[in-house]
């Protein structure tokens, strides 16, 4: 009957873990993916990316870390990152470490730690955090994006991309600090570039 008591009483404590895990990386993950990067970039896309990433591998390594595995365990987690590379077009360097950085927590949030209470995954989590919201706030507060469709395709040339710059900044009226070229299409002679500019003051 104690035996029973105790089995039952550990069973409990397992599943209370999970939630409390569970819901400690939907916080970090929609104060990261949602109130940080989506706040400032207005991409939907990537933020479901960066959601469904996270959510999955949460899951998949909450079922890896409960069974007795090593080699298995590490392959599973490179077969995790090798996905990213299902994109036909290349993912911007923010928006891949990001990205990262959410399935980092998932990781992170999903494994039991013997030597560390739950305060060291509270600690980490609010340390990732912490780190992204001050890099924004100072490097990037006022930097935003959007994609414009470009007909000079000859401009989208590595050798011409001051140039490409020059005459985004002349067409568009925006502060343009740098861009991406995206899809090309040749038949029609266009480009779809993601420009990033800087908001300007507004003069009273």
């Amino acid at each position: 009957m104690d035996t029973t008591l105790i089995l039952n009483s550990a069973t409990k404590w397992e599943y209370w873990d999970f939630l409390i895990r569970f819901i400690i990386n939907l916080v970090s993950l929609f104060l990261i993916s949602g109130m940080i990067y989506l706040k400032n970039y207005k991409d939907n896309e990537y933020f479901f990316v960066m959601v469904t990433f996270n959510i999955v591998v949460f899951f998949i390594c909450i079922l890896l870390s409960n069974v007795e595995l090593s080699l298995g365990f590490a392959f599973g987690i490179f077969a995790i990152f090798s996905i990213l590379r299902y994109r036909t077009n290349v993912m911007p360097i923010k928006e891949m470490t990001y990205q990262f950085a959410t399935i980092s927590l998932a990781i992170i949030n999903s494994i039991h730690y013997n030597n560390f209470s739950m305060l060291f995954v509270i600690f980490t989590n609010s340390a990732i955090i912490l780190t992204i919201f001050i890099l924004e706030l100072i490097w990037t507060k006022s930097e935003k994006s959007k994609f414009v469709v470009f007909e000079k395709i000859e401009l989208i040339k590595p050798e011409f991309y001051d140039k490409l710059i020059s005459d985004l900044k002349l067409r568009t009226g925006l502060d343009i600090t740098r861009c991406e070229v995206g899809d090309v299409d040749f038949v029609k002679d266009t480009a779809r570039i993601k420009v990033y500019y800087r908001e300007m003051s507004k003069k009273k």
